[in-house]
Protein backbone atom coordinates (compact mmCIF):
# COMPACT_ATOMS: atom_id res chain seq x y z
CA UNK A 1 0.00 0.00 0.00
CA UNK A 2 1.26 2.93 -1.12
CA UNK A 3 1.23 5.85 1.38
CA UNK A 4 -1.12 8.85 0.31
CA UNK A 5 0.41 12.20 -0.71
CA UNK A 6 -1.53 14.03 1.62
CA UNK A 7 -2.84 13.25 5.09
CA UNK A 8 -4.11 15.73 7.31
CA UNK A 9 -5.02 15.50 11.50
CA UNK A 10 -4.48 11.57 11.52
CA UNK A 11 -4.39 10.24 15.09
CA UNK A 12 -0.70 8.99 15.96
CA UNK A 13 1.54 8.51 18.42
CA UNK A 14 5.60 8.30 18.24
CA UNK A 15 7.24 5.00 18.81
CA UNK A 16 10.41 6.12 18.00
CA UNK A 17 12.85 9.07 16.92
CA UNK A 18 16.36 9.51 15.95
CA UNK A 19 18.56 12.59 15.31
CA UNK A 20 18.81 13.64 11.45
CA UNK A 21 21.59 15.98 10.09
CA UNK A 22 21.89 19.22 12.13
CA UNK A 23 17.93 20.33 13.56
CA UNK A 24 15.46 17.10 11.85
CA UNK A 25 14.23 14.14 13.68
CA UNK A 26 12.89 10.89 11.59
CA UNK A 27 9.96 9.97 13.46
CA UNK A 28 8.29 6.00 13.81
CA UNK A 29 4.49 7.31 14.18
CA UNK A 30 2.02 4.69 14.64
CA UNK A 31 -1.21 6.06 13.03
CA UNK A 32 -4.86 5.09 13.30
CA UNK A 33 -5.38 4.64 10.12
CA UNK A 34 -2.44 3.93 7.82
CA UNK A 35 0.12 1.85 10.69
CA UNK A 36 3.24 2.29 10.97
CA UNK A 37 4.53 5.44 8.96
CA UNK A 38 8.14 6.88 8.99
CA UNK A 39 8.32 10.87 8.30
CA UNK A 40 10.88 13.78 8.30
CA UNK A 41 10.40 16.19 11.01
CA UNK A 42 12.21 18.97 10.23
CA UNK A 43 13.58 21.69 12.37
CA UNK A 44 12.53 19.43 15.14
CA UNK A 45 15.94 19.70 17.11
CA UNK A 46 16.03 23.33 16.54
CA UNK A 47 17.13 25.71 19.11
CA UNK A 48 14.35 28.28 17.55
CA UNK A 49 10.84 28.73 19.59
CA UNK A 50 8.82 26.70 16.96
CA UNK A 51 11.74 24.17 17.09
CA UNK A 52 11.34 23.72 20.96
CA UNK A 53 7.56 23.58 21.08
CA UNK A 54 7.71 20.95 18.53
CA UNK A 55 10.16 19.12 20.21
CA UNK A 56 7.92 18.91 23.10
CA UNK A 57 5.06 17.95 21.33
CA UNK A 58 6.74 14.95 19.23
CA UNK A 59 7.65 12.69 22.60
CA UNK A 60 6.23 9.23 22.86
CA UNK A 61 2.88 8.36 24.79
CA UNK A 62 1.53 11.91 23.54
CA UNK A 63 -1.89 11.03 21.47
CA UNK A 64 -1.15 13.59 18.85
CA UNK A 65 -3.13 14.91 15.30
CA UNK A 66 -0.09 14.64 13.00
CA UNK A 67 -0.37 15.73 8.82
CA UNK A 68 1.96 15.11 6.32
CA UNK A 69 3.05 14.59 2.54
CA UNK A 70 5.07 13.11 0.37
CA UNK A 71 4.79 9.26 -1.03
CA UNK A 72 6.83 6.44 -0.75
CA UNK A 73 8.97 4.88 2.25
CA UNK A 74 8.83 8.85 4.06
CA UNK A 75 6.81 11.67 4.44
CA UNK A 76 7.37 15.38 5.42
CA UNK A 77 5.83 16.09 8.67
CA UNK A 78 3.86 19.47 8.21
CA UNK A 79 1.99 19.70 11.19
CA UNK A 80 1.80 18.11 14.72
CA UNK A 81 -1.11 19.28 17.76
CA UNK A 82 -2.06 17.30 20.68
CA UNK A 83 -5.08 15.11 20.74
CA UNK A 84 -6.61 16.58 23.74
CA UNK A 85 -5.17 17.25 27.33
CA UNK A 86 -2.31 15.43 27.87
CA UNK A 87 -0.84 12.65 30.87
CA UNK A 88 2.46 12.03 31.66
CA UNK A 89 3.39 8.08 31.91
CA UNK A 90 4.86 8.28 35.84
CA UNK A 91 8.34 7.70 35.54
CA UNK A 92 8.20 4.05 37.02
CA UNK A 93 5.87 3.28 33.75
CA UNK A 94 8.08 4.46 31.21
CA UNK A 95 9.83 1.37 30.57
CA UNK A 96 6.55 -0.33 30.20
CA UNK A 97 5.61 2.17 27.62
CA UNK A 98 8.61 1.35 25.66
CA UNK A 99 8.06 -2.03 25.59
CA UNK A 100 4.85 -1.89 23.93
CA UNK A 101 6.42 0.80 21.43
CA UNK A 102 8.95 -2.06 20.76
CA UNK A 103 6.52 -4.60 19.70
CA UNK A 104 4.66 -2.30 17.41
CA UNK A 105 8.11 -1.31 15.82
CA UNK A 106 8.84 -5.21 15.21
CA UNK A 107 5.52 -6.79 14.57
CA UNK A 108 4.15 -4.51 12.61
CA UNK A 109 5.05 -3.84 8.77
CA UNK A 110 5.04 -0.03 7.79
CA UNK A 111 1.71 1.31 5.78
CA UNK A 112 -0.74 -1.62 7.47
CA UNK A 113 -3.47 0.11 9.52
CA UNK A 114 -4.41 -1.86 12.62
CA UNK A 115 -7.23 0.85 14.03
CA UNK A 116 -8.41 -2.26 16.90
CA UNK A 117 -4.48 -2.00 17.87
CA UNK A 118 -4.44 1.62 17.76
CA UNK A 119 -6.95 1.65 20.16
CA UNK A 120 -5.89 -1.03 22.47
CA UNK A 121 -2.66 0.87 22.35
CA UNK A 122 -4.06 4.22 23.50
CA UNK A 123 -5.96 2.14 26.19
CA UNK A 124 -3.14 0.49 27.76
CA UNK A 125 -1.48 3.77 27.84
CA UNK A 126 -4.19 4.73 29.98
CA UNK A 127 -4.26 2.03 32.15
CA UNK A 128 -1.07 2.21 32.63
CA UNK A 129 -1.34 5.19 34.24
CA UNK A 130 -3.72 4.47 37.02
CA UNK A 131 -3.21 0.41 37.66
CA UNK A 132 -1.90 -0.08 41.23
CA UNK A 133 0.75 -2.25 39.85
CA UNK A 134 1.33 -2.02 36.08
CA UNK A 135 1.21 -5.19 35.06
CA UNK A 136 -1.80 -6.39 34.05
CA UNK A 137 -2.21 -3.65 31.71
CA UNK A 138 0.56 -5.28 29.43
CA UNK A 139 -0.85 -9.01 30.02
CA UNK A 140 -4.04 -7.61 28.62
CA UNK A 141 -1.87 -5.95 25.74
CA UNK A 142 -0.02 -8.92 24.73
CA UNK A 143 -3.28 -11.22 25.05
CA UNK A 144 -5.02 -8.93 22.69
CA UNK A 145 -2.16 -8.45 20.94
CA UNK A 146 -2.27 -12.23 19.59
CA UNK A 147 -5.76 -12.25 19.02
CA UNK A 148 -5.03 -9.16 16.73
CA UNK A 149 -2.26 -10.62 14.88
CA UNK A 150 -3.93 -13.70 14.32
CA UNK A 151 -2.02 -15.68 16.70
CA UNK A 152 -4.67 -15.65 19.28
CA UNK A 153 -4.22 -18.83 21.99
CA UNK A 154 -7.06 -22.12 22.02
CA UNK A 155 -7.49 -21.68 25.59
CA UNK A 156 -10.26 -23.17 26.94
CA UNK A 157 -10.39 -27.13 25.74
CA UNK A 158 -8.05 -29.61 25.13
CA UNK A 159 -6.24 -30.71 21.88
CA UNK A 160 -7.89 -33.55 19.95
CA UNK A 161 -10.37 -34.78 23.05
CA UNK A 162 -12.25 -31.23 23.01
CA UNK A 163 -12.99 -31.71 26.80
CA UNK A 164 -12.78 -28.12 28.36
CA UNK A 165 -9.95 -27.29 30.61
CA UNK A 166 -10.38 -27.59 34.25
CA UNK A 167 -8.32 -25.61 36.78
CA UNK A 168 -7.13 -28.61 39.14
CA UNK A 169 -5.33 -30.16 36.10
CA UNK A 170 -1.73 -28.61 34.66
CA UNK A 171 -1.48 -28.87 30.91
CA UNK A 172 1.30 -28.76 28.83
CA UNK A 173 0.68 -26.07 26.13
CA UNK A 174 2.18 -26.48 22.40
CA UNK A 175 2.02 -23.16 20.34
CA UNK A 176 0.98 -25.23 17.19
CA UNK A 177 -1.76 -27.16 18.73
CA UNK A 178 -3.12 -26.31 22.27
CA UNK A 179 -3.43 -28.00 25.73
CA UNK A 180 -2.91 -31.37 26.48
CA UNK A 181 -3.67 -32.51 30.34
CA UNK A 182 -0.52 -33.87 32.12
CA UNK A 183 -1.52 -37.59 33.95
CA UNK A 184 0.77 -37.22 36.94
CA UNK A 185 4.35 -35.16 37.82
CA UNK A 186 5.74 -32.62 34.96
CA UNK A 187 8.51 -29.60 34.48
CA UNK A 188 8.70 -27.41 32.17
CA UNK A 189 8.59 -24.22 30.22
CA UNK A 190 5.68 -25.03 28.67
CA UNK A 191 3.82 -26.74 31.60
CA UNK A 192 0.75 -24.39 32.60
CA UNK A 193 -1.81 -24.44 35.68
CA UNK A 194 -5.49 -24.38 34.12
CA UNK A 195 -6.38 -22.22 36.63
CA UNK A 196 -3.95 -19.65 34.42
CA UNK A 197 -4.92 -20.74 30.83
CA UNK A 198 -8.72 -20.17 32.07
CA UNK A 199 -7.98 -17.34 33.49
CA UNK A 200 -6.25 -15.83 30.38
CA UNK A 201 -9.09 -16.81 27.81
CA UNK A 202 -11.31 -14.45 30.20
CA UNK A 203 -8.99 -11.97 30.65
CA UNK A 204 -8.86 -11.59 34.16
CA UNK A 205 -5.43 -10.68 35.88
CA UNK A 206 -6.29 -9.83 38.99
CA UNK A 207 -4.46 -12.35 40.81
CA UNK A 208 -0.42 -12.33 40.96
CA UNK A 209 0.36 -15.59 40.57
CA UNK A 210 -1.87 -16.06 37.40
CA UNK A 211 -0.28 -12.72 36.23
CA UNK A 212 3.18 -14.41 36.61
CA UNK A 213 2.15 -17.69 34.97
CA UNK A 214 0.41 -15.86 32.66
CA UNK A 215 3.85 -13.42 31.51
CA UNK A 216 5.53 -16.69 30.83
CA UNK A 217 2.80 -18.04 28.34
CA UNK A 218 1.80 -14.93 26.70
CA UNK A 219 5.96 -14.12 25.61
CA UNK A 220 6.35 -17.23 24.94
CA UNK A 221 3.59 -16.59 21.99
CA UNK A 222 4.92 -13.53 21.06
CA UNK A 223 8.77 -14.79 20.41
CA UNK A 224 6.82 -16.96 17.99
CA UNK A 225 5.81 -13.85 16.10
CA UNK A 226 9.14 -11.97 16.77
CA UNK A 227 10.97 -14.73 14.35
CA UNK A 228 13.59 -14.61 16.41
CA UNK A 229 13.82 -9.90 17.07
CA UNK A 230 15.03 -9.25 20.43
CA UNK A 231 13.57 -6.60 22.62
CA UNK A 232 15.76 -4.65 24.35
CA UNK A 233 13.22 -3.30 26.83
CA UNK A 234 12.38 -7.00 28.12
CA UNK A 235 16.33 -7.09 29.63
CA UNK A 236 15.58 -3.54 30.87
CA UNK A 237 12.54 -5.04 33.00
CA UNK A 238 14.14 -8.10 33.46
CA UNK A 239 17.50 -6.19 35.44
CA UNK A 240 14.62 -3.45 36.87
CA UNK A 241 12.65 -6.35 38.38
CA UNK A 242 16.22 -7.88 39.52
CA UNK A 243 16.68 -4.84 41.39
CA UNK A 244 13.64 -4.60 43.45
CA UNK A 245 14.11 -8.41 44.79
Amino acid sequence: MSEPRKVQLQPAYVLHHRPYRDTSRILELFTRDYGRVSVFARGARSARKAGTALTSILQPFNRLLVSWSGKGEAGQLTAAEFDGSVAALPPDRLVSGFYLNELLLKLFARHDGHPDVFALYGGTLEALKVDAEGVRPLRLFEKRLLDALGYGLALEREVGSERPLEQRYAYRYRFDQGATRIEGVAEGVDIFSGRTLLAVAREDFADAAVCAEARTLLRAALDRCLDGKELNTREVMLALRRRRD
